[in-house]
């Protein structure tokens, strides 16, 4: 679905949470799978969002307590690099962290992706970094 690795018209209006329904409405069965285990604060008690608009992009799934994002991705984004690159540098420079998975991780190793994401959560957030708060 390429359409997540699309800028989105500028401005926050309809348009992005139509989109944003449109893609929870048509998940693919890998993102069924993951929200199976992020819905209702299940994964270490962090509230999950899916396909939720952050700026001019849709993430996958976000906690926004934790500025994390997860982004799950299959063989149609292995030659859209350029997209990836300004999508995450845009949510970088906005204070998220942004966790990767391939289709296949998620459908073969969910333990392993699920011990990954709870780290990532227990880890410092980019937001309250000590050398951040110097500055």
């Amino acid at each position: 679905m390429t359409v997540k690795r699309t800028p989105l018209p500028s401005g926050r209006g309809k348009g992005e949470g139509l989109l944003a329904r449109k893609l929870r409405r048509n998940q693919t069965d890998t993102e069924k799978k993951l929200w199976l285990h992020l819905r209702n604060r299940q994964l270490s008690g962090f509230k999950f969002r899916r396909q939720h608009p952050i700026g001019k992009y849709i993430a996958d799934f976000c906690c926004f307590e934790r500025r994390l994002i997860i982004e799950v991705d299959g063989g149609q984004h292995s030659g859209d690099s350029v997209n990836d690159f300004l999508r995450a540098d845009y949510l970088t420079k906005k204070g998220y962290q942004i966790v990767r998975f391939w289709n296949h991780e998620i459908l073969q190793n969910m333990e392993s992706v699920l011990a990954l994401i709870v780290r990532a959560l227990k880890s410092p957030s980019p937001q309250s970094s000590p050398s951040r708060e110097r500055r």
